[in-house]
């Protein structure tokens, strides 16, 4: 049974919630303070961890932070103002997905189903086809691990999927509507910015300059694509 912990101060979405996703078969633990978080995530392991935005003590864009620190689990932030900035700027600390209230909780269930396939998918696969080698990147779907030049880094899950694409088809130009398709399921605007948040994370933890870049070209107007020596 899958995990879930919330953190909402909003005791009547967190009630429903637990309640809903109890219902489609998640263990869920309902907190409302940060610090009571921490605590826990510094002790037991969950799959997946649900923040809003607005909360006690610090937001929710703060306790991000401070879980990335402790923790790569697939985080969903919770917005009640939606506005592009705030959006953009979760998923440059490292959050997987987004969701802005008022929302159905049908699609907080989907939501969750599908970052934890993903994870699955990238994490239990054991075969030939599981490392993937290219450029001086090895990445490893078995271990969900990644190195470059024989030096480890971190990937969130979305970065991880996402370097995953790139590394599966070196040289193909890919539209941002594509990307987004792939990491989503669903297609987004062209207004969005959270694919290019989301590959200017990815060439951080590369340490790939967009300006000279070994691994990721922007291709102007179109996307991205992955450079193979």
């Amino acid at each position: 049974m899958e995990k879930v912990v919330i953190v909402d101060d909003d005791e009547k979405m967190s009630a429903l919630l637990v309640r809903y996703l109890g219902e489609f078969g998640f263990e869920v633990v309902s907190m409302s303070r940060p610090s009571e978080a921490l605590a826990l995530l510094g002790q037991s392991r969950f799959d997946i961890a649900i923040l809003d935005v607005m909360l006690p003590e610090m937001d929710g864009f703060e306790l991000l932070k401070k879980i990335r620190e402790i923790d790569d689990l697939p985080i969903i932030m919770l917005t009640a103002r939606g506005e592009l900035p705030d959006r953009v700027l979760g998923l440059e600390l490292g959050s997987d997905d987004y969701i802005q209230k008022p929302f159905e909780p049908r699609e907080l269930v989907a939501r969750i189903r599908a970052i934890l396939r993903r994870r699955k998918a990238n994490g239990d696969v054991v075969s030939d086809s599981s490392v993937i080698k290219v450029a001086g990147i090895v990445l490893n779907r078995a271990t969900f691990s990644v190195t470059v030049d024989g030096v480890p880094i971190e990937l969130t899950t979305s970065e991880f999927q996402l370097l995953d694409i790139f590394l599966s088809s070196p040289r193909i130009v890919f539209p941002r509507e594509v990307l987004m398709d792939k990491l989503r399921g669903s297609s987004i605007g062209a207004f969005d910015r959270s694919i290019d948040v989301l590959v200017s994370r990815l060439r951080t933890q590369l340490q790939d300059d967009s300006r000279n870049p070994r691994f990721i070209k922007t291709i102007h107007g179109i996307g991205y694509v992955f450079m193979a020596e």
